[in-house]
Protein backbone atom coordinates (compact mmCIF):
# COMPACT_ATOMS: atom_id res chain seq x y z
CA UNK A 1 0.00 0.00 0.00
CA UNK A 2 2.91 2.29 0.71
CA UNK A 3 4.14 1.91 -2.90
CA UNK A 4 0.80 3.15 -4.24
CA UNK A 5 0.93 6.19 -1.97
CA UNK A 6 4.42 7.02 -3.15
CA UNK A 7 3.44 6.67 -6.80
CA UNK A 8 0.25 8.73 -6.57
CA UNK A 9 1.61 11.35 -4.20
CA UNK A 10 2.07 14.67 -5.89
CA UNK A 11 5.09 16.82 -5.21
CA UNK A 12 4.45 19.82 -2.98
CA UNK A 13 2.92 22.71 -4.86
CA UNK A 14 5.47 25.36 -5.56
CA UNK A 15 5.34 28.61 -7.41
CA UNK A 16 5.84 27.31 -10.94
CA UNK A 17 5.90 30.76 -12.50
CA UNK A 18 9.31 32.26 -13.15
CA UNK A 19 10.25 35.06 -10.83
CA UNK A 20 9.43 38.50 -12.16
CA UNK A 21 10.95 41.78 -11.20
CA UNK A 22 8.62 44.19 -9.46
CA UNK A 23 10.82 47.18 -10.32
CA UNK A 24 10.34 48.30 -13.85
CA UNK A 25 13.19 49.07 -16.17
CA UNK A 26 13.01 51.93 -18.63
CA UNK A 27 12.50 49.38 -21.44
CA UNK A 28 9.44 47.97 -19.67
CA UNK A 29 8.01 51.45 -19.18
CA UNK A 30 8.51 52.12 -22.89
CA UNK A 31 6.68 48.85 -23.67
CA UNK A 32 3.76 49.87 -21.45
CA UNK A 33 3.62 53.29 -23.11
CA UNK A 34 3.76 51.71 -26.59
CA UNK A 35 0.96 49.29 -25.67
CA UNK A 36 -1.03 52.23 -24.34
CA UNK A 37 -0.44 54.44 -27.38
CA UNK A 38 -1.30 51.70 -29.88
CA UNK A 39 -4.32 50.65 -27.82
CA UNK A 40 -5.67 54.18 -27.72
CA UNK A 41 -4.97 54.73 -31.42
CA UNK A 42 -6.75 51.50 -32.26
CA UNK A 43 -9.76 52.40 -30.10
CA UNK A 44 -10.13 55.79 -31.78
CA UNK A 45 -9.91 54.27 -35.24
CA UNK A 46 -12.55 51.72 -34.23
CA UNK A 47 -14.77 54.51 -32.89
CA UNK A 48 -14.33 56.58 -36.04
CA UNK A 49 -15.03 53.61 -38.31
CA UNK A 50 -18.13 52.56 -36.40
CA UNK A 51 -19.28 56.19 -36.17
CA UNK A 52 -19.25 56.41 -39.96
CA UNK A 53 -21.78 53.56 -40.06
CA UNK A 54 -24.20 55.25 -37.70
CA UNK A 55 -26.21 53.36 -35.09
CA UNK A 56 -26.47 49.70 -36.05
CA UNK A 57 -29.47 47.56 -35.26
CA UNK A 58 -28.96 43.98 -34.23
CA UNK A 59 -31.40 41.25 -35.11
CA UNK A 60 -31.01 37.60 -35.94
CA UNK A 61 -31.81 38.21 -39.58
CA UNK A 62 -29.15 40.90 -40.19
CA UNK A 63 -26.18 39.36 -38.38
CA UNK A 64 -24.35 38.13 -41.52
CA UNK A 65 -24.73 41.50 -43.27
CA UNK A 66 -23.70 43.33 -40.13
CA UNK A 67 -20.59 41.20 -39.71
CA UNK A 68 -19.65 41.79 -43.35
CA UNK A 69 -20.23 45.55 -43.06
CA UNK A 70 -18.03 45.79 -39.95
CA UNK A 71 -15.35 43.39 -41.25
CA UNK A 72 -14.91 45.35 -44.49
CA UNK A 73 -14.82 48.85 -43.00
CA UNK A 74 -11.29 50.25 -43.57
CA UNK A 75 -11.09 52.16 -40.27
CA UNK A 76 -12.30 49.12 -38.34
CA UNK A 77 -9.70 46.91 -40.02
CA UNK A 78 -6.98 49.50 -39.33
CA UNK A 79 -8.15 49.95 -35.75
CA UNK A 80 -8.02 46.22 -35.11
CA UNK A 81 -4.52 46.01 -36.60
CA UNK A 82 -3.24 48.89 -34.49
CA UNK A 83 -4.94 47.49 -31.40
CA UNK A 84 -3.29 44.14 -32.19
CA UNK A 85 0.13 45.80 -32.25
CA UNK A 86 -0.64 47.26 -28.83
CA UNK A 87 -1.59 43.80 -27.61
CA UNK A 88 1.76 42.48 -28.85
CA UNK A 89 3.61 45.08 -26.74
CA UNK A 90 1.34 44.28 -23.78
CA UNK A 91 2.22 40.58 -24.03
CA UNK A 92 5.93 41.41 -24.00
CA UNK A 93 5.29 43.55 -20.92
CA UNK A 94 3.53 40.67 -19.18
CA UNK A 95 6.55 38.47 -19.78
CA UNK A 96 8.70 40.92 -17.84
CA UNK A 97 6.72 42.03 -14.79
CA UNK A 98 4.05 40.70 -12.49
CA UNK A 99 0.44 41.07 -13.58
CA UNK A 100 -0.43 42.88 -10.34
CA UNK A 101 2.15 45.52 -11.26
CA UNK A 102 1.38 45.71 -14.98
CA UNK A 103 -2.41 45.65 -14.96
CA UNK A 104 -3.04 48.93 -13.13
CA UNK A 105 -1.31 50.65 -16.04
CA UNK A 106 -4.29 49.63 -18.17
CA UNK A 107 -6.00 52.46 -16.30
CA UNK A 108 -3.72 54.81 -18.19
CA UNK A 109 -5.76 53.90 -21.29
CA UNK A 110 -8.95 54.98 -19.54
CA UNK A 111 -7.48 58.28 -18.42
CA UNK A 112 -5.99 59.18 -21.80
CA UNK A 113 -9.09 58.10 -23.72
CA UNK A 114 -11.19 60.23 -21.36
CA UNK A 115 -9.01 63.30 -21.99
CA UNK A 116 -8.83 62.78 -25.76
CA UNK A 117 -12.57 62.09 -26.04
CA UNK A 118 -13.25 65.28 -24.11
CA UNK A 119 -10.91 67.49 -26.16
CA UNK A 120 -10.89 65.83 -29.59
CA UNK A 121 -14.36 64.28 -29.85
CA UNK A 122 -15.97 67.03 -27.76
CA UNK A 123 -17.81 64.49 -25.62
CA UNK A 124 -19.69 65.82 -22.62
CA UNK A 125 -17.89 65.29 -19.31
CA UNK A 126 -19.76 65.41 -16.02
CA UNK A 127 -17.99 66.35 -12.78
CA UNK A 128 -18.63 62.84 -11.43
CA UNK A 129 -16.91 61.26 -14.46
CA UNK A 130 -13.97 63.65 -14.10
CA UNK A 131 -13.72 62.79 -10.38
CA UNK A 132 -13.69 59.09 -11.28
CA UNK A 133 -10.78 59.62 -13.65
CA UNK A 134 -8.96 61.56 -10.92
CA UNK A 135 -9.42 58.61 -8.53
CA UNK A 136 -7.99 56.29 -11.21
CA UNK A 137 -4.93 58.56 -11.46
CA UNK A 138 -4.42 58.50 -7.70
CA UNK A 139 -4.68 54.71 -7.73
CA UNK A 140 -2.09 54.46 -10.50
CA UNK A 141 0.35 56.60 -8.53
CA UNK A 142 -0.14 54.43 -5.43
CA UNK A 143 0.47 51.22 -7.40
CA UNK A 144 3.51 52.65 -9.16
CA UNK A 145 5.06 53.63 -5.84
CA UNK A 146 4.44 50.26 -4.17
Amino acid sequence: MQQIDEITALPPVANTLPERKTRMSMNTIVLILAATAFGIGGQFMLKYGMGQMGPLGLSLSNVPQLIWKIATAPYVIGGLLIYGIGTFFWLITLSRIELSVAYPFVSLNQVLIFVIAWFVLREQVSPVRAAGVFVICVGMVLVARS
